[in-house]
């Protein structure tokens, strides 16, 4: 299934944590046969966020892994998706090993400034949350297109339900998914006659760092547990339960691959039922 995918080569951003929604991707498209680049901030300094990102050794550490587990080539590259400097150096980088790119997952994500009301939000904490949500698509997916023009290309962008359903505290990171998921239909209109498909993921409740946060966050909040906090959580999810990285890897997958060659401008939910609307 999807053998389409062997030989093909796949950037992930945000990839350089085992525990992510990133690296999960990219361990299922090195399964696959897919040759996969690895980014993330590594060493670059950062700003706090409320998930740290992989460093430079661990992401090497886990491309290196990949590579030996699944015999495919990988590379691990730092690059700070708001700088564009550091995107041009990243794709200098790149061309250095790989001719090409048939595969960009745009899933390098944070939040700064939360939890907070648009009232007492930070000026330049809400920018900075759109900028790597939507502006960094944006940056990364233009500086990556050179080497994806003309040929049977899949960008897939990692949006969130939050850009369909706000939640609370957090406006600055659910407007910046909405604004990706139109950015994704964009991108799709105009790049089809360029075999460049483009579609976007909107995961609900998936056992990350950040959902690990989330559920702490509001045991403070609400004197319970973060136990607790999952139950009632559970109780809004028809399915009943957490989604799994994993389970993400294999929608990104299908996408990826000519098995949904008849599909662009999508934002598809992966939410358990907790969101049915399109």
């Amino acid at each position: 299934m999807l053998q389409d995918l062997v030989g093909k080569t796949a950037l992930v951003t945000g990839a350089g944590k085992k525990t992510g929604i990133g690296y999960a991707i990219a361990e299922k498209l090195a399964s696959l046969g897919t040759q996969v680049i690895l980014t993330d901030l590594g060493n670059i300094p950062q700003e706090k966020s409320e998930v740290e990102t992989g460093s430079q050794d661990e992401m090497e550490t886990l491309a290196q892994g990949l590579a030996g587990q699944y015999h495919v080539q990988t590379m691990a590259v730092a690059v700070d998706v708001t700088n564009t400097e550091s995107i041009q150096a990243m794709v200098a980088d790149i061309k250095t090993r790989f001719k090409n790119v048939d595969i960009l997952c745009n899933n390098a994500g944070a939040s700064f400034g939360v939890p907070n009301t648009v009232q007492f939000y930070e000026e330049g904490a809400w920018l900075k949350t759109i900028d790597v949500n939507l502006h960094g698509v944006f940056r990364v997916s233009r500086a990556v297109l050179p080497l994806m023009i003309g040929r049977q290309a899949s960008i897939i962008n990692t949006a969130s339900r939050a850009g369909k359903v706000p939640p609370l505290f957090n406006g600055a990171y659910a407007v910046a998914k909405a604004g990706l998921i139109m950015l994704t239909k964009v991108m799709a209109k105009e790049l089809a006659g360029a075999n460049v498909r483009v579609n976007a993921i909107c995961p609900g409740q998936i056992r990350t760092d950040l959902e690990k946060w989330r559920f702490e966050l509001e045991a403070r909040f609400f004197g319970s547990t973060v136990e607790e906090r999952e139950q009632e959580m559970c109780k809004t999810i028809p399915l009943g339960r957490i989604g799994s990285p994993e389970e993400v890897a294999n929608l990104v997958a299908f996408l990826a691959s000519e098995a949904s060659s008849y599909m662009t401008g999508q934002a598809i939910n992966i939410t358990g039922g907790q969101l049915m609307e399109v």
